[in-house]
């Protein structure tokens, strides 16, 4: 569900390249398309030990803080935690003292500038112009903006922009703004590690670099002050990577719950007479959830078998997908995702069946049935059996849906390697598609030759979710044929149709001849 997928070592662009060019993976040209991937840039420097380098921020930097919120409070403790010391500038510093660590100084503003050099500016946008007054004190300062709007794009130009030209003097580096301050107080390990920098000058970015990783978080250089305004849009998204899996889940469950509705409810009390509609909030959901969940798995796999069908086709692993395949790609980690979620529902929903009271009326009424016509015995072998199946199949399947779900997970993800990962994502959830296939079958056993079974001429629902499925199996064991899996092995190690190398060879009698291959390199 996360990286790898359906087929592997894909490649996903818009244009084609030069067949000498290396492979790309996903296209990544923005800061705001680098925040949507798993990676979101390279960070400014690598996991290494502060200690012993002459350069770097030791134990003893006096940091400063602007501000007295909630934010410059969790600031101040994880700064002080770090073994930097602090000084708080405030207006109000005796009132405001006892908020901070002891270990803080609490001081007015003017005197918090004089003893530093970095400073963080903690303070919302529209309180900028109180600092005006401390512009002669802070020339020459690094200024830190850590200040978040309130809505997307609110203003023209970013709050560091804003910053800056209220300060022509200081250096201004926007940063630390997509951390929240429970991130702070309970350190790196509870929450996002990465931090967003940004700024004109390369030295002031770096002095914050350095602080922002012996505070145990991971900077990440997102360039150039422009950038700023895009990192300030970054907390007021709201999941914009999830927005295409949850509109086709949704698509998905209104599509099989008015089918399941149709079937379920809507021809009984045609045809019948009989009143269902007490199904509809738990059995017909129930019928729904588990038909989106097979579905929505195998639509984490087909992309892969699409792409592998064009690389064959084409010949070659350099020519771009199309963009509708670039970005079904880049979302199979949340559709996969999703697909946990309607399982996992599913098993919920099936586990509170015999709890409705209904359920307990149709108990009572079979029981009283079966005493009036004196029948002693129920037991039916092959119903039975398909039960005891269906059901433990189920729970396998859910079992790895679960697994793939966790190793999704970032903090899981990086403790695997690309090996491990890609068996965990690929191969085991294949295998999890060919279980959850089973547990479909099971489910339905005979039902699609019993002409009962088609309400209104509507085949039964299962029938229509085995389609997707059932085609990336049969593709999937196309491309392991030995014919098949060599070639596209080989398109996705470079190898290209349609390319010939020119060599040349000694004949018998010591003159050269030429003569010309195909390249497979």
């Amino acid at each position: 569900m996360g990286r790898e997928g359906g087929a592997g070592g894909l490649t996903s662009a818009r244009l084609p390249r030069s067949p000498r060019t290396a492979p790309l993976a996903l296209p990544l040209p923005g800061p705001a398309q680098r925040m949507s991937g798993g990676d979101m840039a390279k960070p400014l420097l690598g996991h290494r030990s502060v200690e012993g380098d002459p350069t770097a921020p030791t134990a003893g930097r006096t940091i400063g803080v602007l501000g007295s919120g909630d934010f410059a409070r969790s600031l101040a403790i994880r700064l002080v935690c770090s073994g930097f010391k602090v000084v708080v500038g405030s207006r109000n510093p005796k009132r405001k003292a006892g908020l901070f660590p002891s270990a803080a100084e609490v001081t007015f503003q003017a005197e918090a500038v004089k003893k530093t050099d970095v400073i963080f500016v903690a303070v919302f946008r529209e309180h900028y112009s109180t600092l005006c007054d401390l512009a002669d004190v802070l020339v020459g300062k690094i200024l830190v903006d850590v200040s978040n709007n309130t809505e997307i794009n609110h203003h023209k130009e970013s709050n560091a922009e804003y910053l800056a030209s209220l300060f022509p003097a200081c250096t201004v580096v926007k940063g630390f703004n997509v951390v929240s301050a429970w991130t702070l107080q309970s350190g790196a390990r509870d929450g996002n590690k990465q931090v967003l920098i940004c700024s004109n000058n390369q030295e002031a970015k770096r002095t914050v670099a350095e602080i922002a990783q012996v505070m145990g978080f991971t900077p990440v250089d997102m360039g150039c002050m422009s950038s700023a305004c895009e990192i300030e849009n970054i907390p007021l998204r709201l999941l914009p990577a999830w927005k295409i899996p949850i509109f086709l889940a949704l698509g998905l469950f209104l599509c099989f719950f008015t089918y399941n509705l149709v079937r379920q409810v809507i021809h009984p009390y045609i045809r019948e007479q009989k009143n269902k509609f007490y199904k509809i909030p738990i059995e017909v959901v129930n019928t729904t959830l588990p038909c989106v969940a097979y579905v929505m798995l195998s639509l984490v796999y087909l992309p892969g078998v699409l792409a592998a069908c064009l690389q064959l086709y084409y010949g070659t692993k350099y020519r771009r997908f199309p963009d509708w395949l670039d970005q079904w790609l880049q979302h199979r980690k949340q559709i996969g995702l999703l697909s946990f979620f309607c399982a996992a529902l599913h098993a919920v929903y099936s586990l509170c069946l015999p709890m409705r009271r209904s359920h307990r009326y149709q108990l009572i009424e079979m029981a009283v049935k079966q005493a009036v016509e004196k029948k002693m015995n129920i037991w039916v072998e092959e119903e039975v059996w398909r039960m005891e199946i269906y059901i433990s199949v189920g729970i396998i399947a859910l079992g790895l849906l679960s697994l793939l779900a966790i190793t999704s997970l970032p903090s899981i993800a990086n403790s695997l390697n690309w090996r491990e990962f890609s068996f965990i994502q690929s191969t085991l959830g294949f295998i999890a598609l060919l279980i959850s296939t089973l547990h479909t079958l099971t489910y339905g056993w005979s039902r699609a030759f019993d002409e009962n079974q088609y309400k209104f001429y509507l085949p039964p629902t299962y029938t229509l979710t085995l389609l997707v499925p059932c085609t990336v199996i049969l593709a999937k064991v196309i491309f392991s044929l030995p014919c098949i899996h060599h070639r596209l092995v080989r398109i996705r190690r470079g190898w290209e149709k349609g390319r010939y190398v020119k060599f040349v060879l000694p004949s018998a009698t010591g003159e050269y001849s030429s003569g010309e291959t195909s390249s497979h390199v």
